[in-house]
Protein backbone atom coordinates (compact mmCIF):
# COMPACT_ATOMS: atom_id res chain seq x y z
CA UNK A 1 0.00 0.00 0.00
CA UNK A 2 1.43 3.79 -0.63
CA UNK A 3 0.07 6.93 0.31
CA UNK A 4 0.72 9.25 -1.67
CA UNK A 5 0.14 13.36 -1.48
CA UNK A 6 -0.33 15.42 -4.87
CA UNK A 7 0.29 18.95 -4.45
CA UNK A 8 1.30 19.07 -0.86
CA UNK A 9 -3.03 19.03 -0.87
CA UNK A 10 -4.13 15.99 -1.65
CA UNK A 11 -4.10 12.23 -0.64
CA UNK A 12 -4.69 9.26 -1.46
CA UNK A 13 -4.38 5.51 -0.32
CA UNK A 14 -3.15 3.36 -3.44
CA UNK A 15 -3.02 -0.54 -3.29
CA UNK A 16 -2.48 -2.95 -5.39
CA UNK A 17 -3.41 -6.90 -5.11
CA UNK A 18 -5.43 -9.79 -6.68
CA UNK A 19 -8.73 -7.67 -7.15
CA UNK A 20 -6.37 -4.72 -9.24
CA UNK A 21 -5.43 -1.22 -8.83
CA UNK A 22 -7.48 0.47 -6.20
CA UNK A 23 -7.33 4.09 -5.15
CA UNK A 24 -8.98 4.90 -1.68
CA UNK A 25 -10.23 1.97 -2.12
CA UNK A 26 -11.96 2.18 -5.57
CA UNK A 27 -10.88 -0.26 -8.33
CA UNK A 28 -9.37 1.14 -11.62
CA UNK A 29 -9.99 -0.23 -14.76
CA UNK A 30 -7.82 2.00 -16.63
CA UNK A 31 -6.43 1.37 -19.63
CA UNK A 32 -2.84 2.64 -20.50
CA UNK A 33 0.14 2.13 -22.92
CA UNK A 34 3.52 3.35 -22.59
CA UNK A 35 4.46 5.24 -25.46
CA UNK A 36 8.48 5.92 -24.32
CA UNK A 37 9.98 5.49 -21.30
CA UNK A 38 8.83 8.45 -19.45
CA UNK A 39 5.48 8.98 -21.26
CA UNK A 40 1.83 7.46 -21.37
CA UNK A 41 -1.31 7.20 -22.53
CA UNK A 42 -4.05 6.00 -20.38
CA UNK A 43 -7.81 6.03 -21.18
CA UNK A 44 -10.35 6.02 -17.80
CA UNK A 45 -13.92 6.37 -17.69
CA UNK A 46 -14.23 7.38 -21.33
CA UNK A 47 -11.74 10.49 -20.88
CA UNK A 48 -8.25 10.65 -22.41
CA UNK A 49 -5.24 11.93 -20.71
CA UNK A 50 -1.69 12.31 -21.89
CA UNK A 51 0.88 11.60 -18.78
CA UNK A 52 4.74 12.52 -18.85
CA UNK A 53 6.89 11.57 -15.89
CA UNK A 54 9.27 15.10 -16.07
CA UNK A 55 11.32 14.13 -13.07
CA UNK A 56 11.15 10.82 -11.05
CA UNK A 57 13.64 10.36 -7.42
CA UNK A 58 13.43 7.01 -6.03
CA UNK A 59 15.28 7.58 -2.97
CA UNK A 60 12.83 10.48 -1.61
CA UNK A 61 9.59 8.83 -3.42
CA UNK A 62 8.61 11.81 -4.95
CA UNK A 63 7.65 12.84 -8.77
CA UNK A 64 7.03 15.59 -11.01
CA UNK A 65 4.30 14.41 -13.31
CA UNK A 66 2.33 16.48 -16.06
CA UNK A 67 -1.45 15.37 -16.90
CA UNK A 68 -2.65 16.82 -20.16
CA UNK A 69 0.18 19.96 -19.62
CA UNK A 70 -1.19 20.66 -16.29
CA UNK A 71 2.18 18.90 -13.74
CA UNK A 72 1.58 17.75 -10.16
CA UNK A 73 3.94 17.34 -7.68
CA UNK A 74 3.55 13.59 -6.07
CA UNK A 75 5.07 12.13 -3.33
CA UNK A 76 4.53 9.44 -1.85
CA UNK A 77 4.80 7.05 1.18
CA UNK A 78 5.03 2.91 1.24
CA UNK A 79 4.36 0.88 4.32
CA UNK A 80 8.06 1.20 5.60
CA UNK A 81 7.44 5.11 6.16
CA UNK A 82 4.03 4.71 7.19
CA UNK A 83 5.42 2.62 10.27
CA UNK A 84 8.43 5.28 10.41
CA UNK A 85 5.79 7.91 10.99
CA UNK A 86 3.96 5.89 13.88
CA UNK A 87 7.19 4.92 15.87
CA UNK A 88 8.21 8.77 15.27
CA UNK A 89 11.29 8.35 13.39
CA UNK A 90 9.82 10.24 10.21
CA UNK A 91 11.88 13.20 11.32
CA UNK A 92 14.92 11.45 11.04
CA UNK A 93 14.75 11.10 7.42
CA UNK A 94 15.30 14.77 6.66
CA UNK A 95 19.25 15.21 5.23
CA UNK A 96 20.58 17.70 7.59
CA UNK A 97 19.72 16.19 11.14
CA UNK A 98 21.60 17.71 14.66
CA UNK A 99 19.94 15.17 16.90
CA UNK A 100 18.90 11.70 17.57
CA UNK A 101 15.94 11.15 19.97
CA UNK A 102 14.48 8.08 21.17
CA UNK A 103 11.41 6.96 19.21
CA UNK A 104 10.41 4.73 21.56
CA UNK A 105 10.43 4.07 25.99
CA UNK A 106 13.23 1.75 26.19
CA UNK A 107 16.69 0.57 27.70
CA UNK A 108 19.84 0.99 25.76
CA UNK A 109 21.74 -2.14 25.30
CA UNK A 110 24.68 -1.23 23.42
CA UNK A 111 26.11 2.05 21.61
CA UNK A 112 28.73 1.65 18.68
CA UNK A 113 29.43 5.06 18.76
CA UNK A 114 31.89 7.72 20.27
CA UNK A 115 32.39 11.56 19.87
CA UNK A 116 34.02 12.50 17.37
CA UNK A 117 32.85 10.06 14.80
CA UNK A 118 32.00 10.50 11.69
CA UNK A 119 29.11 8.30 10.23
CA UNK A 120 27.83 7.26 6.96
CA UNK A 121 24.02 7.09 6.49
CA UNK A 122 22.88 3.57 7.84
CA UNK A 123 25.70 3.05 10.40
CA UNK A 124 24.73 1.58 13.43
CA UNK A 125 24.38 3.77 16.06
CA UNK A 126 22.77 2.22 19.44
CA UNK A 127 20.32 -1.08 20.19
CA UNK A 128 17.23 0.23 22.23
CA UNK A 129 15.35 -2.84 23.77
CA UNK A 130 11.93 -2.00 23.83
CA UNK A 131 8.69 -4.51 24.40
CA UNK A 132 11.17 -7.26 24.51
CA UNK A 133 12.32 -6.22 20.78
CA UNK A 134 16.10 -5.46 19.80
CA UNK A 135 15.67 -2.38 17.70
CA UNK A 136 19.36 -1.20 16.07
CA UNK A 137 18.93 2.48 15.52
CA UNK A 138 21.04 3.61 12.65
CA UNK A 139 22.34 6.83 11.37
CA UNK A 140 19.71 8.73 9.04
CA UNK A 141 22.53 10.97 7.22
CA UNK A 142 26.18 10.80 7.36
CA UNK A 143 27.07 12.61 10.22
CA UNK A 144 29.46 13.64 12.80
CA UNK A 145 28.97 12.46 16.41
CA UNK A 146 29.35 15.66 18.62
CA UNK A 147 27.67 14.23 21.72
CA UNK A 148 26.61 10.88 22.85
CA UNK A 149 24.20 11.37 25.98
CA UNK A 150 23.37 7.48 26.38
CA UNK A 151 25.20 4.49 27.67
CA UNK A 152 24.11 0.53 27.97
CA UNK A 153 21.66 0.54 30.48
CA UNK A 154 20.19 3.87 30.46
CA UNK A 155 16.65 3.98 30.56
CA UNK A 156 14.83 6.70 27.93
CA UNK A 157 11.41 7.85 27.44
CA UNK A 158 10.06 8.70 24.05
CA UNK A 159 11.38 11.93 22.42
CA UNK A 160 14.58 12.48 24.66
CA UNK A 161 17.72 13.35 22.67
CA UNK A 162 20.30 10.52 22.74
CA UNK A 163 23.13 12.22 20.57
CA UNK A 164 23.77 15.09 18.63
CA UNK A 165 25.38 15.73 15.65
Amino acid sequence: MLQVKVNEKYNFDVDQNGKGLLINGNKITADMQQLNPSAYHVINNLQSYNVEVVSFNTAEKTAEIKVNNNTYNVTAKDQFDILLDKLGLSSLNAAKVSEIMAPMPGMVLKVFVNEGMEIKKGDNLFVLEAMKMENIIKAPADVTVKNVKIKPGDKVEKGQVLMMF
